[in-house]
């Protein structure tokens, strides 16, 4: 297991990305897994940075843990800032206009789609979002 704790601000997105692409790369990831992996990072790190601690900034850890039969990246992201669970809102709908659809939402459901297990609990004051990617 590797961990990196940082600052929750969305300039270190690339951080949290290169820090979990390290792990991936040392497990032959195809590109394709490596950039759904990506993309979740983009979305799930840089929630935290916008609203776990706003107008403050805190910090928040990311763990990669690597699981075998079969291979898979559990990431998990833990922040001590304000109670959310981003899988409590519904699933936009995705069959309206970008116009009709209600704002937010499309990237949770991206990294619901794309992941093969996503799970967030709030214990002992922090927030723990997971999710796995076979490989």
């Amino acid at each position: 297991m590797k961990e990196l704790t940082i600052d929750a601000t969305i300039e270190n997105v690339i951080a949290v990305t290169a820090f979990v692409d390290e792990q991936l790369e040392q497990l032959d990831c195809p590109m394709k897994t490596q950039m759904q992996v990506d993309i979740a990072i983009d979305e799930l790190f840089g929630n935290i940075a916008h609203y776990a601690y706003n107008p403050e900034i805190g910090a928040a850890t990311v763990r990669v843990e690597v699981t075998e039969n079969p291979l898979a990246v559990v990431i998990t992201f833990i922040d001590n800032g304000i109670p959310y669970d981003p899988l409590a809102k519904a699933d936009p709908d995705i069959t309206l206009s970008a116009e009709e659809r209600e704002i937010g939402g499309l990237g949770i459901y991206m990294v619901k789609k794309t992941m093969d297990n996503i799970s967030y609990e709030y214990k002992d004051g922090q927030n723990i979002l997971r999710i796995k990617k076979n490989i």
